[in-house]
């Protein structure tokens, strides 16, 4: 990859597997969506990280965009802990 090549998305840049790259939108989205209901609720990172059952640093990690730190799984496990829904929507 050179400093000139172009790519339709950032994901593309980050992963050549299509299947890794939605991987990663889904898990981004869903990190998003978590650490903006938890600045929402005003809440610490050690509160947050209680109701999520998780440790504070993995709180921060979280808040701070460290995705590859990140399962979907234990994304939507968040989610449902902060009272969120999540769906999956499959097209072909």
């Amino acid at each position: 990859m050179s400093k000139n090549d172009q790519f339709s998305s950032v994901w593309d840049a980050l992963e050549e597997d299509p299947v890794r790259q939605e991987n990663l939108k889904l898990r981004s989205a869903l990190m998003m969506e978590i650490a903006e209901r938890i600045k929402d609720q005003g809440v610490t990172q050690a509160q947050a990280a209680e109701v999520l059952h998780i440790t504070q640093p993995r709180v921060s990690a979280l808040l701070k965009g460290k995705i590859n730190d990140f399962r979907l799984d234990s994304l939507v496990d968040m989610a449902h802990r902060l009272g969120m829904h999540v769906s999956i929507n499959v097209a072909a």
